[in-house]
C-alpha cells in the first residue's frame, strides 16, 4: 500500500511514493518557469506547473502497480491561478502573455490594493492579523480588475483558484476548495458555531462583489476540510496523464507550509494526539511558524486564527518571515568573496561558511560561534515583515561594516544574518505568547524545509529561543504531509463519512505516519548574550521606524 505526496514550491515541483508507516521510499523533482517581468512582478504558468507535477508523479511511481497507489495528496504555495470560462489559462500579465496566469504568492505588486483594503478595517480583518497581507488573494484580485482591460480580463474570467485547489480541480474535475486555503488566503469565515460563509459585505467594501454571482461559483462555494476526497478521484485524463489508476482517491489539498505543519506536528511524540505548545517552522524560501490551539486567540500581526485550516477541530496561528533562505543566499550571493569559496559536488556555501565560523571562533578563544557577531548586527526584513509588525515597507538593515570583503566578514554576514532571522522567530513567538493571556505558551519548536538542514541555523534558532528544536528523521516531512492527506482520502472514500469523519482519519494518518524526531538543544550559557542581541533587533525596529518618520516631515 503507498501513497503519493506532491508538492509545489516557489521554484519546482516534486512528489514522493511514501507507504503506511510514513517512509520516503522514492522522490522527484522538476523545475517550474518563473517570469520576472519587473520589480516585484512573479508569473507562472498552471499548464507549466501541471506537467511537473504528472512528470514527478511518473517518475515516482515507474515500476510500481497502480492498484497499489491508495492515494494522492497535493500541496502548494498560496499562489494565484485564474482561467477563463473554458478553464484555460488566462493571462496575469500585463502584456497579454497567454501561459502566465499565475500570480506567484511572493508577487508584490498589489501594495495600492492592500493598502485600500486595510484602511476599511472591515470585520474580516481581525482574522489576518489585523492587516491583510499583500500576499493574499483578494488584493490581487482586486489588483487585476483595476489594472487588466475589462474586455480582455475581467469578462472572461472563469475562475479564481489558489494554486492547491486548481491541482485537485486539474486531478478531479472538481471544482471544491480547501478550507485551509480560503480561510488562510481569501477571508472566508469558518468557527465552531458557523459552517462557513464568504461575507458579501466585505466584497462590496471592497469593490469585489460581482464575485458574489452564481452562488460564488467564481471562488468556491463547496468548501471541504483537508484530508476530504475530492470529487470521484483521477478522471481518465489526469490518471493517464500520471499514469495511474482512474479513480484512484484524491484528498483535498492544503498550502505547502501547512502539508509541512501536518508533516511534522506529530513528530517524536509517543502518543501522536497532543498538539499545542509546539511551533512548527517551514523554512524554506520563506518561513511560515504554525501554533495550533483548542482557542480562539487573536494575535497583531499574526494571521488566523484560522478555524480547521491544518488539523479539523482545532485554530491555526500562522506567523511568517517573507524572505529567509532566500535572504541569507542573497547576502552569499552578492559578497565578493562569494566566488572564492571552496564548493565542490555535495558542498554548499553554507557549509563552507559554518566549517570558517568554527575555526574563526576557535582562532579568536570563543566558547562559541555566537559571540563572534557582538559587533555587528543585522535587521532582516529586505523584503519587508509580514509578522508580528505586517509592515511590508520594512526594509533590511546592516550594522559593523568595515572596508574588508574577504571571506571571514561574508561568515560574519551570513552568522549576522541567521541570528536576525531566529530574532524574528524570538518575535513572533512573543508576540503570541503575550496577546493571548497565558494560554499559548511554546515548549518546542519543530522545523522542517531547507533550513532545517543548516545546523548552524539549528542550533542557533535553540539558543536564541532557549527550546529545544526538533527535525524529522525523514528528509521531507512537506511530501509526508500531502501523503497524509492521501492516507486520510483512501480511509474516508473505502467508509461511510458517519463512520470514518475526515478529522478522524488524518488524526489517524498522523498516528500512523508521524517520523522520529533529532534534537539540538540550546546553550543556556549563551542566554544572556541573545538577549542583548535581541534588544539591538528590537531597537533597529525602532530607528527605521524612526528614520522614516523623520524623513517623512515636510522642511
Amino acid at each position: 500500500m503507498y501513497f503519493i505526496g506532491v508538492d509545489v514550491g516557489t521554484g519546482s515541483a516534486r512528489a514522493a511514493l511514501v507507504d503506511n508507516a510514513g517512509r520516503i521510499l522514492k522522490k522527484s523533482t522538476n523545475v517550474i518557469q518563473t517570469w520576472n517581468p519587473e520589480e516585484n512582478f512573479y508569473q507562472q504558468s498552471s499548464e507549466d506547473i501541471w506537467r511537473s507535477c504528472c512528470k514527478v508523479v511518473r517518475e515516482v511511481t515507474e515500476g510500481v502497480s497502480s492498484e497499489a497507489i491508495e492515494g494522492i495528496g497535493f500541496d502548494a504555495t498560496c499562489s494565484l491561478v485564474v482561467v477563463d470560462n473554458d478553464g484555460l489559462p488566462l493571462s496575469v500579465s500585463k502584456n497579454g502573455e497567454r501561459e502566465q496566469n499565475v500570480i506567484l504568492w511572493m508577487d508584490h505588486r498589489a501594495k495600492k490594493e492592500a493598502d485600500f483594503i486595510n484602511r476599511t478595517n472591515h470585520r474580516v480583518l481581525k482574522y489576518v492579523g489585523g492587516k491583510i497581507s499583500l500576499e493574499m488573494e483578494t488584493p490581487k484580485i482586486l489588483w487585476l480588475k483595476n489594472n487588466l482591460p475589462k474586455n480582455s480580463f475581467w469578462k472572461k474570467v472563469g475562475k479564481f483558484f489558489d494554486l492547491p485547489d486548481f491541482l485537485t480541480w486539474k486531478a478531479t474535475n472538481s471544482v471544491s476548495r480547501s478550507l485551509c486555503t480560503v480561510v488562510c488566503k481569501w477571508t472566508y469565515c469558518a468557527d465552531q458555531a458557523v459552517c462557513g460563509f464568504w461575507d458579501r459585505s466585505y466584497f462590496e467594501e471592497i469593490g469585489l462583489n460581482d464575485l458574489s454571482q452564481n452562488n460564488w461559483s467564481a471562488i468556491g462555494n463547496e468548501i471541504f476540510e483537508p484530508g476530504r476526497p475530492c470529487g470521484n478521484g483521477l478522471t481518465e485524463n489526469a490518471a493517464r496523464e500520471m499514469g495511474l489508476a482512474v479513480g484512484t482517491p484524491v484528498a483535498t489539498s492544503l498550502i505547502d507550509a501547512h502539508a509541512g505543519g501536518l508533516g511534522m506536528i506529530g513528530v517524536g511524540l509517543k502518543n501522536p494526539t497532543e498538539f499545542k505548545h509546539r511551533l512548527v517552522m517551514i523554512g524554506g524560501t520563506s518561513t511560515c511558524h504554525m501554533l495550533l490551539s483548542d482557542q480562539e486567540v487573536f494575535v497583531d500581526g499574526v494571521w488566523g486564527p484560522y478555524y480547521g485550516a491544518m488539523l479539523p477541530g482545532l485554530w491555526l496561528l500562522e506567523g511568517g518571515q517573507s524572505a529567509t533562505g532566500k535572504l541569507i543566499d542573497h547576502v552569499i550571493n552578492t559578497h565578493p568573496a562569494a566566488k572564492h569559496l571552496n564548493i565542490t559536488d555535495g558542498v554548499r556555501a553554507e557549509d563552507c561558511l559554518n566549517e570558517l565560523l568554527m575555526k574563526m571562533a576557535k582562532d579568536r578563544g570563543l566558547d562559541a560561534i555566537d559571540r563572534l557577531t557582538e559587533d555587528f548586527h543585522v535587521y532582516p526584513d529586505f523584503h519587508g515583515n509580514r509578522s508580528p509588525v505586517a509592515d511590508p515597507t520594512l526594509k533590511g538593515t546592516i550594522v559593523g561594516l568595515t572596508l574588508s570583503v574577504d571571506q571571514e566578514n561574508l561568515a560574519l554576514i551570513y552568522l549576522a544574518t541567521i541570528q536576525a532571522l531566529c530574532y524574528g522567530t524570538k518575535h513572533i513567538i512573543g508576540s503570541m505568547e503575550e496577546k493571548s493571556g497565558g494560554s499559548l505558551n511554546v515548549q518546542e519548536i519543530l522545523m522542517c524545509g531547507g533550513l532545517s538542514q543548516n545546523l548552524v541555523f539549528l542550533q542557533c534558532q535553540a539558543n536564541v529561543t532557549a527550546l529545544p528544536v526538533r527535525t524529522s528523521t525523514e528528509d521531507d516531512p512537506v511530501l509526508i504531509g500531502s501523503a497524509m492527506l492521501a492516507a486520510a482520502a483512501s480511509s474516508s472514500s473505502k467508509s461511510s463519512a458517519e463512520l470514518h469523519p475526515c478529522s478522524s482519519s488524518l488524526r489517524d494518518a498522523i498516528a500512523l505516519m508521524a517520523s522520529d524526531a533529532r534534537t539540538v538543544h540550546p546553550s543556556l550559557d549563551l542566554l544572556e548574550y541573545h538577549k542583548r542581541k535581541y534588544s539591538v533587533y528590537l531597537e533597529m525596529l525602532k530607528h527605521q521606524k524612526m528614520y522614516k518618520y523623520i524623513m517623512s516631515r515636510n522642511p
